[in-house]
């Protein structure tokens, strides 16, 4: 797969201009396109795209710092110029039409019941702070295994 998107933050910009949202629910898109990006295409989809097992499921803590000014309120919808190839735009609008209907709180409910944020806060309870990187290869592994069981079915 080709690929054109250089950073998180252009991730980021790609899934605000489609609607307006929360910056719980923009991290959580951009966590499930780096993940399954990984399972489906076992490379990475952009730089910096580490995600950590906070409370509130995975965070990118470069998005994090981006957006932390709008915790509580939506984000403004991203209108400048995007220009991706057409394989990296179709990837992310299968993810974006997955998983886009649902809200910041029922993505992070989601996340909650995975694999890959569950490992990470392994030993932790549900209010422990926790800056701990979620695995690249447990999520490549996770995900990768939905998508071999529903070629299953």
């Amino acid at each position: 797969m080709v690929y054109n998107i250089k950073t998180i933050y252009d991730l980021a910009n790609w899934f605000s201009s489609k609607s307006d949202m929360s910056h719980k629910k923009l991290q959580k898109l951009c966590y499930y396109a780096v993940a399954w990006h990984y399972a489906l295409y076992d490379s990475q989809l952009v730089e910096n795209d580490e995600f950590e097992a906070w409370i509130h499921g995975p965070v990118s803590p470069s998005l994090w710092h981006e957006y932390k000014d709008y915790v509580w309120k939506p984000l403004p919808r991203y209108d400048g110029e995007l220009s991706f190839d057409d394989e990296t735009d179709e990837f992310l609008q299968i993810i974006y039409n997955t998983y886009g209907n649902f809200s910041g709180h029922q993505l992070e409910v989601f996340t909650h019941g995975e694999k890959p944020w569950k490992e990470a806060r392994k030993g932790l309870d549900d209010c422990t702070a926790s800056n701990i990187p979620i695995s690249t290869e447990i999520m490549k592994k996770y995900y990768r295994s939905i998508y071999e069981e529903s070629q299953n079915d």
